[in-house]
């Protein structure tokens, strides 16, 4: 039986639907996160909304109350996927290392036949040119491939993702180029419902103290109102501040591992195009499709050989026919395999 990409994947993530759907190693931690989202909510309507009904009995502003504490946690709950279950820029691996890169180190060398040969080796870094500044990109071992500029590899799901941005255990999946709007627009959206819950559940409260008189009596006749208010104030502090930050990140087109590895203070960053277009960038680009097409049937590849010609004199100053050094180089993800086959002497 032919068997797919998505089968042969060598990260640590999960796929559901034939490929379709990609998460990341840690996806069970998205049932945490719809239990924080979902029961707060259920309680809100089944408590709060249904209370709201009765003090607007001459008006539908309670029913608009509730319907659009459903829609709006819908909505979140759907940018909650799209950024789970996509494909978040991940770079597709090599199975062998770049051929027009490797280069032959004559400081080391191998003996061969009583001979010294150089050694073939790949260089850690190399330049690219980005809006006009030079810029160094790093060799990746394991996906045998130089990561674009502002790609970097992750260790939790084992692939190198483009604009990598950090991994989000809250939403079991890497933040990179492919997801990163969905991931804000999640965050921001959630700090909307909480300020949403907190305002409805304290107007409850001001409901039912005026109809009882004291505060806490209205606290006591609904403790869920109480109990909804102080965890949104909780949770608003987290995700609005996570908010904060990462319009302060786009505000200067900066990615979170950008800004920890070189501070907020880089007066570098050759990607800040003003603060405008960096909002432009991020919210009206179009997304680039996946580089990967995971339910694509995988091609057997015979191993690569790379042939090369050397020329060897012997000490008397006669020519030898020439020799081919044959170099092996199988599917090793953390260097060149060492040549196998040994240089023949040829009679003189």
């Amino acid at each position: 039986m032919a068997r797919r990409v998505y089968h042969v994947w060598k990260g640590r993530n999960i796929f559901f639907c034939k490929g379709r759907l990609i998460f990341g190693p840690d996806a069970k931690s998205l049932i945490i996160t719809l239990l924080l989202i979902l029961v707060p909510v259920v309680i809100f309507c089944t408590n709060v909304a249904r209370n709201l009904l009765h003090e607007f009995p001459t008006s539908n502003t309670g029913y608009v109350i509730l319907v659009v504490t459903i829609l709006f946690t819908i909505y979140v709950l759907v940018l909650l996927f799209l950024t789970s279950a996509r494909d978040p820029g991940i770079v597709p691996r090599n199975l062998h290392p770049p051929e027009e890169e490797i280069c032959y180190d004559p400081s080391t060398s191998v003996d061969v036949g009583g001979r010294h040969t150089p050694t073939p080796r790949l260089p850690r870094t190399k330049e690219v040119t980005v809006n006009g500044f030079s810029v160094k990109v790093k060799y990746c071992d394991t996906c045998m491939i130089y990561r674009p500029p502002r790609c970097s590899h992750c260790s939790v799901c084992d692939n190198c993702v483009e604009r990598f941005d950090h991994h989000c255990p809250w939403v079991g999946q890497c933040i990179g180029l492919r997801n990163y709007r969905y991931f804000f627009l999640f965050v921001s959206s959630s700090a909307l419902l909480c300020i949403f819950i907190f305002s409805m559940s304290a107007l409850n409260v001001k409901f039912l103290m005026d109809d009882y008189g004291s505060p806490w009596k209205a606290m006591k006749e609904s403790p869920a109102s109480v109990i909804l208010i102080v965890y949104s104030f909780i949770f608003l502090w987290f995700v609005g501040g996570l908010t904060c930050f990462h319009l302060y990140l786009i505000g200067r087109n900066q990615t979170t591992y950008e800004n920890f590895r070189y501070g907020a203070a880089n007066r570098h960053n050759v990607y800040d195009q003003g603060c405008l277009r960096n909002f432009l960038e991020v919210f009206c680009t179009k997304t680039n499709p996946s580089r990967n097409n995971f339910q694509a049937y995988v091609q057997e590849e015979m191993p690569m050989r790379i042939t090369r010609e050397v020329k060897i004199d012997d000490s008397e100053g006669d020519s030898r026919t020439k020799v081919q050094d044959n170099l092996e180089i199988d599917n090793d993800l953390l260097k060149i395999s060492q040549r196998r086959d040994a240089v023949e002497a040829v009679n003189s």
